[in-house]
């Protein structure tokens, strides 16, 4: 790639723009395809334990010579008969009749985060022949965005080929930022920049967009066109967290659920896809890669999830937008029950939880059931293309579609199945 394509790339990668419909589309046998609007995706970065969070299993000891497996904390009932939690998700005990813990997820990946994290955002392994798109661009591209005035894809946390669209290109891609206080990078105008001081800017840029017909020169045009609509104030109003309730700011919680608000008050202005990612601000020093000493404070990291899920579901619940709205928690892989020599754990691919939430799905608090210590599925195993086929289906998409790189159809899916116990 020469270093003018190059520059035309970077400068479009953080936009998100529906693509016109692909080839290939195959109807969905024997099954009602979803009515969700919207997905907000929970990015737990590091490998969430199962056996400490949504599958947990006998009490474990982590210290001493003669450590036991098992879980690290007590666990609680939940308003499902018979589906427990950890101790410290109680406040998303009560709601898991409007949750279902998927706790068959597996996948051969363990020991390596990158290609872990890859794998369940585009439901692939990494490959030298194509780069996969990620869900929330899979996402952008079928459904795009809900209203005109804001993109169809948003990332709040740091940018990664993983979240990325992929051979989509860059009108699938995401608008990112990495603070709520601050909304998205560059997009905040100046105080020293009236309308008249933009409008005389937008005449500069005028001849220059008006040339750019075709190739990366189009694309950037329409990038340009779209960025100085989105820098007014319209739509930088929706990042304005100080405009809800203190009382219903306090009852998500910490950063990340302040993030989750965000993204809450951005569905509502018809952002399609929302992925919020929690390994930012680690409150244990290592996030959820509990090796070693980083199981110390990891409760602290489960009980802020709890404050954040929570919060959420309440909060679309009472505004009539959960039904609408699939959340989903998701994590690279996760944690066996035996502890390291200092107490933490190590990778688990072969089992560990991911969870569903709203959405229009058919909940019950659990699906899929594990050995005593979560180290193998017994019942309804679930690979990754299976967890997507199922996203995607609540959101209305066809997870059997093919769409085209090039001249070359690939599916939506590596083979996915919906899980159709959730699908009513």
């Amino acid at each position: 790639m020469n270093r003018r394509s190059f520059i035309a790339t970077s400068l479009l990668a953080p936009f998100a723009f529906p693509l016109g419909k692909t080839l290939g589309e195959s109807p969905l046998p024997n099954k009602r395809l979803g009515k969700a609007d919207h997905c907000i995706f929970l990015w737990l970065g590091g490998g969430m334990s199962q056996v400490d969070t949504f599958d947990p299993k006998q009490l474990g000891q982590n210290q001493g010579d003669k450590k036991l497996p098992g879980s690290l904390y007590p666990s609680i009932e939940t308003a499902v008969p018979g589906v427990r939690l950890c101790e410290h998700l109680s406040r998303t005990a009560p709601l898991m009749d409007r949750i279902t813990a998927v706790r068959s997820v597996q996948h051969k990946v363990i020991d390596e985060h990158a290609f872990a994290t890859n794998l369940v955002h585009t439901g692939r392994m990494i490959s030298g022949n194509a780069v996969y798109p990620s869900l929330g661009s899979i996402i952008a591209n079928q459904r795009g965005a809900a209203s005109p005035e804001v993109p169809a894809y948003i990332l709040v946390g740091y940018p990664n080929v993983s979240r990325g669209p992929g051979f989509l290109g860059t009108k699938s891609g995401y608008l990112y930022l990495t603070e709520t206080s601050a909304g998205p990078a560059g997009f905040r105008r100046p105080d020293h920049l009236d309308e008249d001081r933009v409008a005389r800017r937008k005449g500069l840029l005028e001849p220059f967009l008006n040339n750019a017909n075709a190739g990366a020169a189009a694309d950037y045009r329409e990038a340009q066109q779209e960025a100085l609509r989105l820098a007014g104030p319209g739509f930088i109003r929706h990042f304005r967290l100080e405009d809800e309730p203190t009382s219903l700011r306090e009852s998500y919680g910490g950063e990340f659920g302040q993030r989750c608000l965000l993204a809450r008050k951005l569905i509502q202005a018809g952002v399609r896809f929302v992925e919020v990612s929690h390994n930012l601000n680690f409150l244990n020093g290592a996030g959820w890669d509990v090796h070693n000493d980083g199981i110390k404070s990891q409760h602290l990291l489960i009980q802020e999830l709890d404050a954040a899920l929570a919060g959420l579901v309440n909060d679309l619940e009472r505004l009539h937008l959960l039904d609408r709205t699939l959340i989903v928690v998701a994590t690279e892989f996760g944690r066996p029950p035996e502890f390291d020599a200092r107490g933490g754990r190590g990778h688990q691919g072969s089992t560990f939880s991911m969870v569903l939430a709203g959405g229009g799905l058919k909940h019950c608090g659990a699906y899929g059931v594990t050995d005593d210590l979560s180290k193998k599925v017994l019942e309804n195993p679930v690979s990754v293309p299976d967890f997507h086929a199922t996203i995607l289906t609540a959101l209305g998409v066809d997870p059997h579609k093919e769409l085209m790189d090039g001249s070359r159809p690939v599916p939506v899916t590596d083979g996915g199945t919906p899980i159709a116990a959730l699908l009513g």
